[in-house]
């Protein structure tokens, strides 16, 4: 189906085009939906955006501040980096001249422009309205428990053979049980010995599960047994913990402000493109 959109024809390979660079992760998110209704929506979608696309592009066209002549100059220069020849730039682009790539260039600058200039136009947000956001959505700003750990890690690689990496934790180990403080130990056996093994604290996920399966089970203070990850092996001593927590509002106040920031600038997009296709001329061929 072709659409022509204040007389200018769409032709269905472009909304094709834009399904299928929406569908990889169109159909991550909607594998559960019934193929055929998945793909129609997939299409609807696809059409939409088109369809906005070609709106904002005629009014930047039509209506959009000028760009000057060096700054369209300069982008086609860069472009023209990335190609050893121009034949190359032209077929990538499928035009055929500099002339036309300038137009390209240009267009797609004062559409730029003309989004920017929409975007100005969101309200910021209030206090009010990020303490309210907060309020409701608390959870999301949860931390995962942490745990700030220290580890002795003999590597398994071409250097060392397990054999050897275990009798050398292994003698670690042991001088820890003795009495020997894990922080005297670190610098003499470890493979990794910056900041004495101290890895800070860390949140589940940060590091590969087997470390983490040991080291979430310790107490303060608690030193583990020899364990085994990918890497090689280790011993890790734990030194405090800090529980799943939610942040006060100050400390998550500005990270909620670009949050609405950025809902308000699609806010504003939206009305401005809905006024655009209201006065459109949209036709099915």
């Amino acid at each position: 189906m072709t659409l022509i959109v204040n007389g200018e024809k769409i032709e269905e390979k472009e909304i094709q085009e834009e399904a299928e660079r929406l569908r990889p992760r169109y159909e991550e998110v909607f594998a559960d939906k019934d193929p055929k209704e998945r793909e129609d929506q997939l299409l609807e979608w696809s059409r939409e955006n088109v369809l906005e696309r070609v709106l904002l592009r005629q009014e930047a066209k039509d209506k959009g501040s000028d760009i000057p002549a060096e700054e369209i100059e300069a982008a086609l220069g860069k472009l023209k980096e990335q190609y050893e020849k121009p034949e190359a730039l032209y077929e990538a682009l499928g035009l055929d001249s500099d002339e036309k790539i300038t137009e390209m260039i240009e267009l797609q600058m004062k559409t730029e422009r003309k989004i920017n200039e929409v975007y100005e136009s969101a309200p910021e947000p209030s206090d009010e309205e990020a303490h309210q956001h907060y309020e409701e959505n608390k959870e999301q700003f949860k931390s995962d428990e942490q745990v700030r750990v220290a580890h002795i890690v003999k590597y398994v690689n071409w250097q060392t053979d397990e054999e050897t990496a275990v009798q050398l934790i292994s003698q670690a180990h042991d001088e820890i049980k003795n009495g020997a403080a894990f922080e005297s130990v670190v610098d003499k056996y470890t493979d990794c010995g910056d900041s004495g093994g101290d890895l800070g604290f860390v949140m589940r996920g940060q590091m590969v599960e087997e470390f983490e399966d040991v080291v979430f089970n310790l107490s303060p203070g608690q030193v583990s047994d020899v364990f085994r990850t990918r890497f090689g092996f280790h011993v890790a001593k734990v030194y405090d913990r800090r529980p799943a927590t939610i942040p006060e509002f100050k400390e998550v106040k500005k990270q909620i402000a670009e949050e609405l920031r950025e809902q308000k600038k699609e806010e504003v997009l939206g009305e401005y493109l809905d006024q655009l296709r209201s006065t459109a001329t949209i036709e099915e061929a």
